[in-house]
């Protein structure tokens, strides 16, 4: 029996529409080996298992000396958006049947009356729905016990209806989760075998509507998650026997998964939070404090703020029609990728972009796979930007002729030259993207101008430079594995875990020592879960949020602090902060008194040893690193573009536009009036020229 590899790995996996991307980490030195497969949307575990078989392959390492997987999955998101999760009965307090179906009122469009909105199907039908007789008050007293004969017998009505999930969410659990814990252990006695989510574990927070739609979509996704994962670590366990699997929270943390699977909610927004935490990454080694990020795949495109090293952050999560509570970055998505597919409608004869995808199957014509029509990634080809002896992820191919034949349907239809078409394709889908950045600078109160733009995914890199000139953030940050970053966020983010309570309180109703106290006892509960990983309590990092609103006022603002500042300023530091971001947002502060809504404490591990590879020293003269030259299509007109080898290049290289820098797993483009330089990591800084 051979004896087990010294050496030990970890591996971040990233899925996202057009390819699946993994980034390989020696434990011993920092090390990074990546690569690119496509993604396989039938079923995504084939996808990562052929690229954990090729990587492995590549680089001569045992599969069996990777200890932990970390993986961001798009399965939640996937679930809610095509409306295949599971069939859903409900829980209510009596009186509260129609909780889902009342909602917020909220009639997206406007209200004139030629606005006509559908709303799609609930998630937890009203046939579905069971009313519990039983009351709790707003501090958690019991008023009326639980009639559980009366609920027992409604619960057998729903034997025969095929249900698959069951939530339990009763008014003012957050404040008392006693009787939905009885209501799950009878649910679990009627209904054997179906899994159970309790408002009061899932979110423990005031506001009836959300904390109960947020715990139906819990249910809803819970089982295909489920099977999802398990066949996933299954697999990674045959071939890689007692490998740790985590994945990827929306808030950016890790959670296990036995944690996933009780809490999938958490997952919503799992994929894009990948790439925001490979930037903060990218940030710590690079000196930029201020990012805006921009991440452009095949299918879509992500971007988010980081300042001072933190990205931004929303305790509520959008997908499709729903709306759910739960943390997560605050990532914007527009349906703008390689894969968006260009078309001229019969009505209107006008250019549109996306936000169809041709995906990974059949993907642009350029990738020979039966597809046809004209895609973004087609447009880049004709126009010269991805030369056609690109070979991306390393080794698929490319064919010009296709590209140019798909793209010729449009200029076809525009009355234009096939270069003017693709021309307009690029400068369309842009603009969607500057419309996505515009979202998480101008409309959070920051100007773009003061931030650097980190441009990655496959096809980022491409299109950095045209938003650096539409947002004026500079300079733009090309990073070393771009197409990869994603992996890197999955596999260097930390095991994160947290706890809350609702605690509505005007400042002078409650103290300093009160609030710490709680926010204790909140440490002790998140913390378990990180315990229950093998982390001690000395190797985890505490933070705590404070939702805070003005008295009388119904929205609410969240406040970062740490143990220090509540000992130090106290509640006086929160109201100060509070007023600071409140006129930021909002352009005003009011003078009364502020009120605490909910108290939150985040328990964080330690981070991953990655190192940044610190590239050789050479001249400002990129002569050497240059392989070939190629014509490309700018403003019109036809120019001469020098094309450079990444690997080759040096520190202070600095390459001048027209140019084009490939890779395995992407290709750069730096705009005529512009010069890339390699900073010291190995990131391409492109900046205007003087």
């Amino acid at each position: 029996m051979s004896s087990a590899p010294a050496r030990t790995y970890r591996l971040g996996v990233d899925i996202g529409g057009t390819f699946t991307d993994l980034l390989l980490i020696d434990e011993s030195t920092g090390k990074t080996h990546s690569a690119k497969v496509p993604s396989t949307p039938s079923d995504s575990s084939i996808g990562v298992l052929n690229g954990i078989a090729k990587l492995c392959e590549q680089q001569g390492v045992d599969p069996r000396s990777i200890t932990h997987v970390m993986h961001g999955t798009t399965v939640a998101t996937n679930t809610v958006l095509e409306g295949k999760g599971a069939r859903v009965g409900l829980v209510t307090t009596a009186g509260y049947r129609q909780v889902l179906q009342m909602a917020r009122s909220f009639v997206p469009g406007g209200l004139g009356g030629w606005v006509i909105y559908k709303k799609k199907p609930l998630l937890a039908p009203l046939e579905f729905t069971v009313e519990a007789d039983e009351r709790i008050d707003a501090r958690g007293e019991v008023i009326k016990a639980l009639n559980e004969t009366a609920l027992r017998k409604s619960l057998e009505a729903l034997k025969d209806e095929g249900i698959e999930a069951m939530t339990v969410s009763l008014v003012n659990a957050y404040a008392n989760g006693a009787h939905e814990r009885r209501v799950r252990e009878i649910c679990e006695e009627v209904l054997p075998g179906i899994a159970v989510s309790i408002s009061s574990e899932v979110i423990p927070e005031m506001y009836e509507y959300e904390r109960t739609e947020t715990t139906v979509v819990n249910s809803y996704v819970r089982p295909v998650v489920s099977r999802y994962l398990r066949n996933l670590h299954s697999e990674i366990d045959r071939k890689m026997p007692g490998v740790k699997l985590h994945v990827l929270r929306s808030d950016g943390g890790l959670a296990s998964v036995d944690a996933a699977l009780d809490h999938p909610v958490s997952l919503l927004l799992s994929g894009p939070a990948g790439g925001v935490t490979g930037a903060l990454w990218i940030a710590r080694h690079s000196g930029f404090r201020n990012l805006l990020t921009f991440d452009m795949g095949g299918t879509s495109t992500d971007v988010a703020l980081i300042q001072n090293e933190v990205a931004q952050t929303r305790r509520e999560t959008r997908v499709a029609d729903v709306t759910v509570r739960a943390p997560s970055i605050d990532v914007r998505t527009v349906g703008a990728g390689g894969g968006s597919i260009a078309y001229v409608p019969e009505l209107t004869k006008a250019l549109r972009v996306g936000p169809q995808s041709a995906g990974a199957d059949p993907g642009p014509a350029a990738y020979c796979k039966g597809g046809e029509k004209p895609t973004v990634t087609d447009a880049n080809i004709v126009l010269g930007y991805l030369p056609a002896s690109s070979k991306l992820g390393g080794d698929m191919q490319i064919d010009r002729n296709r590209a140019v034949k798909a793209v010729k349907s449009i200029a076809d239809a525009l009355g234009k030259t096939v270069e003017e078409a693709a021309e307009g394709i690029i400068n369309i889908v842009n603009e969607n993207m500057f419309g996505a950045l515009r979202l998480v600078s101008i409309e959070q109160g920051h100007d773009p101008r003061d931030f650097a733009l980190v441009g990655f995914g496959g096809a980022g890199p491409l299109h950095a430079n045209a938003l650096g000139r539409l947002t004026g953030a500079w300079p733009v940050v090309i990073p070393p594995a771009p197409g990869v970053l994603c992996a890197y966020g999955d596999a260097t983010t930390r095991l994160r875990d947290e706890a809350s309570r609702t605690f509505i309180r005007r400042f002078q109703e409650t103290s300093d020592v009160e609030v710490r106290d709680i926010l204790s006892e909140l440490t002790v509960i998140a913390q378990r879960t990180l315990l229950a990983e093998g982390v001690p309590n000395e190797a985890q990092s505490v933070s705590y949020q404070l939702d805070v609103r003005y008295q009388g006022q119904g929205m609410r603002l969240t406040i970062d602090v740490t143990e220090q500042d509540l000992r130090k300023d106290g509640l006086a530091e929160v109201a100060r902060r509070f007023d600071e971001l409140h006129k930021q947002l909002y352009t005003f502060a009011l003078d009364t008194e502020h009120e605490l809504v909910s108290l939150r404490a985040i328990v964080q591990g330690p981070e991953t040893m990655v190192h940044a590879e610190r590239m050789p020293a050479g001249s400002a003269d990129p002569s050497h690193a240059q392989i070939d030259t190629s014509q490309i299509f700018v403003e019109g007109a036809w120019r001469e573009a020098h094309i450079y080898d990444r690997s080759r290049l040096g520190v202070g290289n600095r390459i001048a536009g027209p140019a084009i820098v490939r890779q395995m797993d992407t290709t750069t483009l730096i705009l005529p009036g512009h010069t890339g330089e390699v900073d010291a990591v190995g990131n391409i800084l492109i900046r205007p020229n003087a």
